[in-house]
Order: C-alpha cells, then sequence, then structure tokens
C-alpha cells in the first residue's frame, strides 16, 4: 500500500513537472536593466508616455551590433497621443538607480499622429500599437493601433492600422470592433506567435483587450483575437470587423450595456476593482509560453473615492476633494505592488475550441518587480496606480521591454528590459542529442483520436503512458521492447475502461530506462 501511494505521489510529481516545464515562470525573466528616452524629439515629448509599444525588427539597421537590434515605436505624451521610433540602447542595471548611468535612446523617426486624428479629442486615452508583417493582401508591413478612452457610453470605432512612415502613415480606419464594448477592446495590443495563430485562430495574429478599473470591463483582464485583414485591405471605415475569436473575458457582453455584466462565480482569482493590467505579451522560449499581463495589483481593502481614504458614496452629500496629491477620484486600496501574472495559452486553446468558457482560465503565477522600478515608492503619490505602461516583446531574441511611466525627470518614462529563458530549452536539447524522444502527437487539438509518433536510439523496452493533469493515470498505451527507429501508436482517446476522455489537455509519457519524454495532447469534444 505504501509503495502504490508513493508511485502515485512520484507519478503526480513527474506530470506536473513535464506540464510545468512548457510554462514560462519568473525564474525564467532575467533583468538586464534599463534605458532613457529622448528628452526632446519634435512636435511632442515622453513625459506621462508608454501608453503604447511595439518593437520593430527592422529598426535602426545601421546601429551597432550591441545584442540590441531593431527600434521601438511608442506613444508619447498621454495628451498629445503622438507615435515616435527610437533606437534600442544597451540597458543599464545601476544599483543605486541613479538616472545618470542608464544610456539613452535616439530618435529615429519624430512624433507624428498615425491616425490623423480619426478619434478626434479624446479624454484620459486608452491606446497601443503593435506591428506585424504583411497579412492577408498585404504587400508592407503594419503598424496597427487601437484607441478608446476613459468613458465611453455608446460604441465607437476603436481600431485600424497605418505604414511605418510615420511622416506618411497612411492610416485606414477606423472600425468597430464586433458588438464589443468599447471597455474591453482597446488598451493592450500585441501579437499572437504564428504557428499558435495557425492551429487555433487562423488569419488571427492580434491579441487585443483591456482592463478597466472597476468592474467595467469584467472582473479581470479580456482579451480577443482578431486579424481586420479578413475583412478588407483595408475594411472600409466605420466596417464592424468580424473575424474575432473571444480568448478571455471575466463577465457577460451584452449589446447596448456599456460595461460587462459581472458575478463572482466569473471573476479571476485575485480580482480586486483597484487593479490595473496596462500591458501584455506572449511570451515564448523553446518549448516553453505564457500569455502575461503587466500593471499593479491592489493589495488589500479596495474603495472608490480618494487616495487619503475618502470613500465616495454613490448617492449626495459628496465630500469635498483631498488637497494635492490626493486629488486624483478613483479606485485605490490599501497597498500597490508592480506585478506580472502568468497565464497558460492551453488554456486559451480550448476557449477558442469553445470547450472552456472566458471566465475559466485562471493566473498559475506572478511575479513582483518592485525592485526593479526607480520610483517604487506606492505611497499614493499621485498617478502611482498608472507606474506602469505598455510592452513589447523581441520574439527572436527574447527581450521583454516594459515601460515605467514617470520616473524620470520632468516625469519621462523609463524602458526596463528582460531577457527570458526556459529550463526546457536544455532539456529538450539532450533529448535529441540522445535521439530517444517523443517526435510528435498529431492531430493535436483533436476531437477523436491522435497519433504520437516516438523514436528509439536501441532496441530497448518502452512504456507509453497518458495521464491527466492531477498525475492520474488514464491509460498505459504501450509496455513492450521496441527495435531502433521511428514508432507510431494511436490513442482513440478513451481511458483504461473504454470510456472517451472528456475535453482537456493530457500527458503522453514515455519511459525507458532512465530517460523520460513527455508530450501534450488537447481534446476537444463537441458540445452536446
Amino acid at each position: 500500500m505504501k509503495n502504490g501511494l508513493l508511485f502515485g505521489i512520484c507519478a503526480t510529481l513527474f506530470v506536473v513537472t513535464q506540464v510545468d516545464a512548457q510554462r514560462l515562470h519568473p525564474a525564467d525573466l532575467t533583468y538586464r536593466g534599463a534605458f532613457r528616452l529622448p528628452s526632446v524629439s519634435g512636435a511632442s515629448n515622453w513625459s506621462y508616455s508608454g501608453c503604447g509599444m511595439t518593437y520593430y525588427p527592422q529598426g535602426d539597421p545601421s546601429g551597432p551590433a550591441d545584442g540590441y537590434p531593431g527600434s521601438l515605436f511608442i506613444i508619447g505624451h498621454d495628451q498629445d497621443q503622438l507615435v515616435s521610433e527610437v533606437s534600442i540602447p544597451v540597458p543599464v542595471i545601476s544599483p543605486t538607480k541613479r538616472l545618470s548611468d542608464l544610456n539613452t535612446a535616439t530618435t529615429l523617426q519624430g512624433f507624428a499622429d498615425i491616425t490623423r486624428g480619426m478619434f478626434g479629442s479624446l479624454e484620459i486615452a486608452y491606446s497601443d500599437i503593435e506591428y506585424l508583417p504583411p497579412q492577408g493582401a498585404q504587400t508592407t508591413g503594419k503598424l496597427h493601433f487601437c484607441w478608446g478612452q476613459h468613458f465611453q457610453f455608446e460604441r465607437a470605432p476603436s481600431h485600424g492600422w497605418c505604414e511605418l512612415n510615420l511622416a506618411n502613415p497612411q492610416p485606414a480606419g477606423p472600425w468597430f470592433f464586433g458588438d464589443f464594448t468599447n471597455y474591453v477592446s482597446n488598451d493592450y495590443l500585441f501579437e499572437i506567435p504564428a504557428e499558435w495563430a495557425a492551429q487555433h485562430t487562423p488569419g488571427q495574429r492580434l491579441a487585443t483587450g483591456r482592463f478597466r478599473d472597476g468592474h467595467w470591463s469584467g472582473m479581470g483582464p479580456a482579451l480577443f483575437a482578431y486579424g481586420p485583414w479578413n475583412d478588407g485591405n483595408p475594411p472600409a471605415p466605420n466596417t464592424t470587423l468580424t473575424a474575432i475569436t473571444p480568448l478571455l473575458l471575466y463577465g457577460e457582453n451584452v449589446p447596448g450595456i456599456p460595461e460587462i455584466v459581472t458575478s463572482e462565480d466569473r471573476a479571476m482569482k485575485g480580482f480586486s476593482p483597484a487593479d490595473y493590467w496596462s500591458g501584455g505579451a506572449w511570451l515564448t522560449a523553446g518549448n516553453a509560453s505564457a500569455l502575461i499581463f503587466v500593471g499593479t495589483k491592489a493589495i488589500g481593502r479596495s474603495w472608490y473615492g480618494y487616495s487619503d481614504g475618502t470613500v465616495y458614496p454613490d448617492d449626495p452629500p459628496y465630500p469635498p476633494t483631498p488637497p494635492f496629491p490626493h486629488d486624483q477620484r478613483g479606485w485605490w486600496s490599501e497597498g500597490i505592488r508592480a506585478r506580472i501574472i502568468f497565464f497558460d495559452p492551453n488554456d486559451l486553446v480550448l476557449v477558442a475550441a469553445g470547450s472552456m468558457q472566458t471566465w475559466e482560465p485562471q493566473p498559475y503565477d506572478s511575479m513582483d518587480i518592485d525592485q526593479y522600478l526607480f520610483d517604487p515608492g506606492f505611497d499614493y503619490p499621485r498617478y502611482k496606480n498608472r507606474s506602469l505602461g505598455a510592452v513589447a516583446f523581441d520574439r527572436e531574441r527574447r527581450l521583454l521591454y516594459i515601460v515605467e511611466r514617470m520616473a524620470d525627470e520632468d516625469e519621462r518614462s523609463l524602458i526596463h528590459v528582460f531577457h527570458v529563458s526556459a529550463t526546457s530549452d536544455v532539456q529538450e536539447a539532450g533529448v535529441r542529442d540522445m535521439d530517444f524522444r517523443l517526435v510528435q502527437v498529431f492531430p493535436n487539438p483533436t476531437s477523436s483520436g491522435t497519433t504520437i509518433s516516438f523514436r528509439a536510439a536501441q532496441t530497448t523496452q518502452v512504456r507509453l503512458e497518458i495521464y491527466n493533469l492531477v498525475g492520474q493515470r488514464i491509460r498505459v498505451l504501450l509496455n513492450e521492447a521496441v527495435v531502433p527507429g521511428e514508432h507510431t501508436i494511436f490513442w482513440d482517446g478513451r481511458d483504461a475502461q473504454g470510456m472517451d476522455v472528456p475535453s482537456g489537455i493530457y500527458v503522453c509519457r514515455m519511459a525507458s530506462g532512465t530517460w523520460r519524454d513527455s508530450r501534450k495532447a488537447i481534446f476537444i469534444r463537441p458540445r452536446n
């Protein structure tokens, strides 16, 4: 009995470790340092900047070979909402947080209005930009953008694209984002990895969404896959985009109601109405990945009112406005921490296929990044709950760029840089060198059955098993000696009792002697 219990515990730990190896964690992010933005760049400046940013791999072609090629397009002062392109200098770690230690970016293209005023004048604007190479019938890469504002009681067009020449951006748009309220669609914008999108959201390479404090955007960050090129090249102004797949929505979108309808059973764990997730990225490193959101996490009690603890009631009499720096009314909490939260992209596979509700995925890890910020006080100085801004990701070099807003002199932003790695890279390389491994599971996802291919380097006893994510063995597919070479086993999606397994993620585990390898298999059963 004890041996059986010990085997069960070991099997559970093995499966959890294998699945976990395909997720990125805080330990996989290594801080490289920060750099400063130029002081002046044409028609605007970098004060109160950084609500939107994207990485451009072909930018700064004559720059130094210092390991940080490409450029960043960034939205400047939040009242002007103009875009500039800057170089990427080598980031510097300053132990004493001294600004003079940091390198400074140079301007490659000065500030310009890439939308040509198509959204009009916005009060407390929310926006982001993302570069993608040509999609669909496009012949040039585009800067895709989304724009909105703090209060939007009526649906308004929110998305568009433009060329990369800021002097002649030729914007296309604006477009309505399906029938969704603006409170869930127009803040962060980032790329979906091409391979993932091809399998799960064909023709939809962009992820867009928003987290609005309070409950207006739902009780967690909203996220959608979309591809505007599917509706035209470009779609006509005021077109309603149709190529949209919901991925995260912690509540229900009801047409005609500006805010998302929420309930406690559709909330992200740990949700607070004073949270603020300002940027996102889809990280990849080898076989590991994570969907992340970056922002500030409310700690302790939350209230609507002023940062000195004054609660603003629903009905009069209303309290007087406190003096500076507590004069900004909004959602506040007892503490604020700068955070990154991690989601598993495999959960979104099930959401995209309709086998999991948009409010069911939950963060599996978080990372506190206060220690890296140059202004991490969080003692309620003005705007501190908006201290982080946009995010950009250089997928080829695995460099993550995060804006710290208003941390430099005269309220300019800083750019922090992290390198993303994964221990699974080394593990996979070792398996390949030994030429003993699971080659693939295909088709994956599947609704009926899948073929598992593996390679044996020599004649050996092989055991191939299926586990669920809590470590329970579902079925033994193979337990016998095999000859060297490629082999295939078909799994019909049934357990040891011959019953169909439910929708979910399963682990195909192969073992021979001391060698181990595993792959995930995703089953998506049709709904009745």
